[in-house]
């Protein structure tokens, strides 16, 4: 069900602080902490002993405490401490994971400890460039993964779930092109000669007609970035020259809870007025709103998919690069499961 060899943002950065913090990626529950250094640990969250999760539990300098009975766990996960014992017992090593601070995220690797790879986390440049500004948040999603996948791969339905903010009717006349190939699908959509939607109107400081451009990029385990803005309409934003327009990058990391839940962390990174701290988050509060409006829908699918196990999605042209998406994971998933039973 899940690509486990694959980097997965569990949390910004800012959020792991000096105390045990929880999250459960891929059906695994880990705890994550700062050291005194402000290097990151993540471990399994799961005290040896009696099983109670050690997320419950607190740091004592650089040792792990479990609230339980006292348990303490150096940075490397090694018990250094248990009561009632005159040595530690041999069974008491937490699994460690690989994790790394990159990008305003924090990476953890699920799988094959051996094979983690710090170039192969995603390059989300524009999120720690100087020259752009970024910012966003996260939602828990009662829904698979996939289903947001879908989602952003097919902004056609932007004319009917988002019509007072980024939503317009020419999103649907618009064709779309999808290329792909063995770990990244690209759908790409422009509208010409428009009028743009109060959204990008408000970005652009004009309501003239403008050419407007939606970039999805979909790349392995399950991240979409979406190459979004509009142009003054004729002043060459198709054949590349934006100069007269604004850009904006959508960047969306779904990050698997289980196969019915999603930690989806999401922002905009902007290289318009980027001295405007007020826009950066009045940017922020209308994406939590465009995007809490996305939840309600993909929610009320999983339940309706929950309802209805052997009924297929049925796909139509505008789900081409969703249909390419999913094909990409199930290929990766099985190729996956091939290599992970040969090293067995």
């Amino acid at each position: 069900m899940f690509l486990r060899n694959y980097w997965y943002a569990v949390a910004w950065d800012h959020e792991i602080k000096r105390a045990p913090f929880a999250r459960v990626v891929c059906e695994e529950p880990l705890v994550l902490y700062r050291q005194t250094n402000g290097t990151l640990s993540a471990f399994e969250d799961c005290c040896p002993h009696r099983l109670l999760p050690l997320s419950k539990g607190f740091l004592e300098g650089e040792h792990l405490v479990c609230k339980y009975h006292g348990l303490k766990f150096n940075s490397e996960g090694e018990c250094v401490w248990m009561p009632g014992q005159q040595g530690i017992h041999k069974d008491t090593k937490l699994r460690a994971y690989p994790v790394v601070e990159k990008h305003r995220f924090v990476w953890v690797w699920i799988g094959d400890q051996e094979r983690a790879d710090e170039s192969k986390i995603p390059d989300l440049h524009w999120c720690s460039d100087p020259s752009w500004v970024f910012e966003g948040s996260t939602y828990h999603t009662k829904c698979n993964f996939q289903l947001l996948v879908d989602n952003l791969m097919d902004l056609s339905h932007e004319t009917h779930v988002h019509p007072s903010s980024i939503g317009q009717h020419e999103i649907l006349e618009a064709p779309i092109k999808a290329t792909s190939d063995e770990t990244s699908v690209t759908v790409t959509r422009w509208m010409h000669n428009i009028v743009p939607p109060p959204f990008w109107a408000a970005n652009l400081q004009s309501f003239e007609k403008c050419d407007r451009w939606q970039i999805c990029h979909f790349s392995l385990p399950a991240n979409v970035m979406i190459d979004v803005g509009v142009a003054l309409a004729g002043t060459g934003a198709p054949e590349g020259n934006r100069s007269k327009g604004v850009t904006g990058i959508v960047v969306n990391l779904m990050t698997p809870e289980s196969e019915t839940s999603t930690w989806y962390h999401w922002g905009m990174a902007r290289n318009f007025q980027t001295d405007d701290r007020g826009l950066t988050f009045r940017i922020r509060d209308g994406q939590a709103a465009v995007f809490a409006e996305d939840l309600e829908i993909l929610q009320a699918q999983q339940e309706c998919i929950l309802r209805h196990p052997d009924r297929p999605l049925l796909n139509l042209k505008i789900d081409a690069g969703g249909v390419h998406a999913r094909r990409i994971m199930e290929r990766e998933l099985a190729q996956n499961e091939l290599t992970d039973f040969t090293h067995r």
